[in-house]
């Protein structure tokens, strides 16, 4: 019964969230991006002078939402717990990566999802490079990867994600000089709903993701490795709610060509979600997964979003983002590296063994 009551808890969570998502691109977030968690923290870089991509300028209080959301919610269960030092540098760069892969095909899972309920064919693409990523990824995970355990850590150490986005979200409200805007017509960073309707937005997932573990990357792993499809569920229902709700209210636009912030190369949609994917499972969550363990006091998570965050301002400052153009040459030379580099982690963390503490002479 209990099983039951889950699996009906992360539907019902995924319909809420299916309907907000495609709700806020109709609001005036950018079309199949009302929520993108990598987009969104690109855009945030964006706006605190992390990168100077003018159309992709614009702190999302979606992200701050969710994060404060995922901490209301854990606190309030008291499950709120600061804890840390799993290879914390390793996550930073596993996060990095998988933003490099994010950038490169656009999106992260979840935008992945909605650019399907949106009609866009070109994410077909991206979600076959996903499952291979997940794929590669649970191949280490069945031969023992590991980042090894967490450890408690002091009280205040968890509390310094959420603290930092209240900080972002009064930059946000106060506008000083040095919080950049895209203009008006300038990209999708000028594209937004109201700073209201969009914090709301963010609070309600981050609560409902906190609660049902909502993970795209935990769901197919769970599958592969246990054959537990609860969490596969929620997104299952994120996408058939945004996709009746597109329906509605005219947001439905099926093919390849001229879908909004895509392109249409489908080998680097593929391999850019790759990348993902793979970092990903070696991370143990998703984007959105790190943003709500982050809110739970995590500073493993919190040390992976600021990975992220990096990730997305060096895509921008070095040309390495796609565009609607298209993949750009050096944004693909990043992604073969990423899928490099995340494979030597999975093979170090798997098969090199750490020698035993030499013995103190006498």
């Amino acid at each position: 019964m209990e099983k039951k009551n889950d699996k009906l808890m992360i539907i019902i969570a995924g319909l809420v969230i299916g309907v907000i998502a495609a709700g806020l691109a109709f609001l005036g977030n950018p079309k199949n991006m009302g929520f993108c968690i990598a987009c969104f923290i690109r855009d945030t870089a964006g706006g605190l002078g992390l990168h100077k991509a003018p159309p992709v300028q614009y702190i999302r209080p979606e992200i701050i939402g969710i994060v404060i959301g995922s901490f209301c919610a854990a606190f309030a269960k008291k499950e709120f717990s600061s804890k840390g030092g799993s290879a914390p540098m390793t996550r930073f760069v596993l996060g990095f990566f998988a933003m490099v892969g994010c950038l490169m095909f656009l999106g992260c899972p979840f935008r992945m999802i909605l650019r399907l309920a949106g009609g866009d064919m070109n994410a077909i693409f991206g979600l076959v490079g996903f499952v291979i990523g997940i794929f590669c990824g649970i191949f280490f995970l069945k031969n023992g990867y590991s980042l090894k355990r967490t450890y408690s850590l002091t009280a205040g150490e968890g509390y310094w994600m959420p603290i930092i986005e209240v900080v972002i979200f009064a930059l946000l409200l106060i506008k000083p000089a040095f919080i950049l805007f895209s203009e008006e017509g300038a990209g999708p960073g000028a594209m937004h709903a109201a700073v209201g309707i969009s914090l709301a937005a963010g609070l309600v997932v981050g609560v409902l993701a906190q609660r049902t573990r909502l993970c795209m990357v935990g769901g197919m792993r769970d599958l592969v490795l246990f054959k537990e499809t609860r969490l596969l569920w929620g997104f299952i229902a994120i996408l058939v709610a945004a996709l009746i709700t597109n329906l509605v209210l005219g947001g439905f636009k099926f093919g390849f060509a001229e879908q909004p912030v895509a392109h249409t190369d489908g080998l680097w949609n593929c391999l850019g979600m790759l990348l993902v994917g793979f970092a990903c499972v070696l991370l143990g969550g998703c984007p959105l997964r790190q943003l709500i363990m982050s809110g739970e006091g995590n500073a493993d998570s919190a040390v992976t979003v600021l990975g992220l965050l990096v990730g997305a301002a060096f895509c921008h400052n070095f040309g390495l983002a796609s565009s609607g153009e298209g993949p750009t040459p050096a944004g693909k030379v990043a992604v073969i590296i990423g899928i490099v580099v995340v494979a030597l982690i999975g093979v170090v963390n798997t098969y090199v063994k750490e020698k035993a503490p030499a013995k103190e002479a006498a």
